[in-house]
């Protein structure tokens, strides 16, 4: 897997996680229904997620399964932003996210779980 993914790619292995395995033409109309794109685009994408390594695409139908999970898509895609935006912190990271919202008693309960888990 090379590269981070991008909105347009993030938004295309949002469908195909929820689908897999999948045409390319049936991701290019789901994605044309939800997101407004043409086949063009939609495919135009696709192609760079193969070429990133994010999925594999095999005839016939050119059927797309993903080759890399949401979860570690997730982690990798955290541990970019906490680098690049938090000079590394986690700790500035859960600072950030916990200054403008209050929890509910349910949320502080399973991060402390989380967090113990560790």
């Amino acid at each position: 897997m090379k590269g981070k993914l991008f909105d347009s790619e993030a938004k295309v292995m949002e469908i195909i996680w929820a689908n897999a395995p999948i045409s390319a033409k049936d991701i290019s109309l789901i994605a044309a229904e939800t997101i407004g794109w043409n086949k063009n685009t939609t495919y135009t994408v696709i192609k760079k997620l193969e070429a990133k390594g994010y999925i594999k695409r095999e005839d016939p139908n050119f059927i797309c399964t993903p080759l890399v999970s949401r979860s570690e898509t997730q982690k990798l895609e955290a541990a970019s932003l906490i680098k690049k935006v938090f000079g590394g912190s986690r700790k500035a990271l859960f600072s950030a996210l916990l200054e403008d919202e209050p929890l509910t008693e349910e949320e502080i309960t399973e991060l402390r779980r989380l967090i113990e888990k560790r």
